[in-house]
C-alpha cells in the first residue's frame, strides 16, 4: 500500500470511530489529533521543514478551537473555565512558536495538552457510564 493509501485508509477509520464515538471519546479523539500535529510540528521545526511545522501547528490550533467550542460553562462549571482558559493560552503560545520557530514553547504546549489528555483519559470509566445511563434513559 503506498503511502497516500494509507493515509486515505487512516482518514476513513478517523471518521469510522467519530461516527460511533460517545460524546467522552470525540474529546480523546480531538486532543490525540492535536497533540499529533504538535509532536509532528516538533519534528518538522527540528528538521527546518518550516512549511509543514506551520501546517501542523495551524492543524493544531484549529483542532483546540473546536475543543474549545465544545466546552459547555453552564455544566462544566470551573472545569470547563479552566479548559477553555488553557485553550486560549495554547492557541497563543502554539502561534509564538510557529512565528519564532521556538520548540522550548511548542514543548510546553505538548505538555500541556497531554497533560489535558492524561485527565480526561482518567475518566474514561465515570465517562462511559454516564454515557450508558443517558443512552439508557433516551430510550426508554
Amino acid at each position: 500500500m503506498s503511502i497516500r493509501g494509507a493515509a486515505a485508509y487512516k482518514k476513513v477509520g478517523h471518521q469510522s470511530s467519530a461516527e460511533y464515538a460517545n460524546p467522552h471519546r470525540l474529546i480523546q479523539m480531538l486532543l490525540d489529533g492535536a497533540l499529533e500535529k504538535m509532536v509532528i510540528a516538533k519534528s518538522q521545526l527540528e528538521r527546518d521543514d518550516i512549511a509543514g511545522k506551520g501546517e501542523n501547528i495551524n492543524w493544531a490550533i484549529r483542532i483546540i478551537g473546536g475543543l474549545q467550542a465544545s466546552l459547555d460553562p453552564e455544566k462544566g462549571g470551573e472545569v470547563a473555565e479552566t479548559l477553555n482558559s488553557l485553550y486560549i493560552y495554547l492557541v497563543a503560545h502554539l502561534s509564538e512558536a510557529n512565528a519564532k520557530n521556538d520548540i522550548g514553547i511548542l514543548d510546553e504546549c505538548i505538555a500541556i495538552i497531554r497533560n489535558i489528555k492524561e485527565g480526561w483519559d482518567g475518566i474514561s470509566d465515570e465517562a462511559e457510564k454516564i454515557f450508558q445511563e443517558n443512552s439508557d434513559n433516551a430510550k426508554g
